[in-house]
């Protein structure tokens, strides 16, 4: 066997790395990349969450003092500290849902429907969707937009929001003075309920109609 001398051995190694060794370490630096870099994501991620639901916790907590009334300033900064650092949240979209009810407890309906209408723009999630939707038409019943609140109701409705859908719509009918639509929403609301769960409310609704048409 031949021996090879020092040269040929440095010449050889040199070849191998060329064809070998910059791609394996280039792999290796690859994988380490993207592990350290999924880590280093989930913690953003983590830290994110963690810092938009203290923020949370402490717009809510605007309400708990002496009064019972939340502090306009406070709801407001906290607010767009929401929207600003943890915009598309779950906790921004919630904090708008808290906004909009401390401005229509404070009669200030245009700046409800507003911060409704973001969430339903670019909701997070279907719950979420559905919240700002029933909400927003109830205020616009309240603008004296009935018409517009119904169309807002329109298209089918997953079968968890149905039911209050359906009785949403038979108030806003009701408001209208389309008493047999308005019964028809009901009947609907009810089925879409369980049985024991059907009673209440939405019975008296029904049974209120039915003496009216007596």
């Amino acid at each position: 066997m031949v021996s090879r001398t020092d040269d040929e051995e440095l010449a050889v190694i040199k070849d191998w790395w060329q064809r070998n060794g910059m791609p394996l370490l280039t792999g290796s630096i690859l994988a380490l990349v993207l592990v350290f870099g999924w880590q280093g994501w989930q913690k953003y991620q983590a830290s994110q969450a963690h810092g938009a639901s203290m923020v949370y916790q402490q717009l809510l907590e605007t309400a708990l003092n002496p009064s019972g009334q939340p502090d306009p300033a406070k709801v407001a900064e906290l607010a767009n500290t929401l929207k600003s650092e943890f915009a598309g949240s779950h906790y921004a979209q919630y904090g708008r849902l808290f906004v909009a009810k401390v401005a229509v407890e404070s009669g200030k309906l245009d700046d409800a429907a507003a911060e409704l209408q973001a969430i339903l723009d670019k909701p997070v999630d279907d719950t979420l969707a559905e919240l700002a939707r029933q909400r927003l038409a109830r205020v616009l019943a309240a603008q004296d937009k009935v018409e517009e609140a119904l169309k807002l109701l329109e298209g089918d409705a997953d079968q968890a929001y149905l039911a209050s859908r359906e009785e949403l719509k038979g108030d806003l009918l009701v408001q209208l003075g389309r008493k047999g639509d308005a019964h028809a929403a009901y009947v609907k609301a009810k089925a879409a309920l369980a049985e024991e769960a059907a009673v209440g409310g939405l019975q008296m609704k029904l049974d209120d109609l039915a003496q009216g048409d007596a």
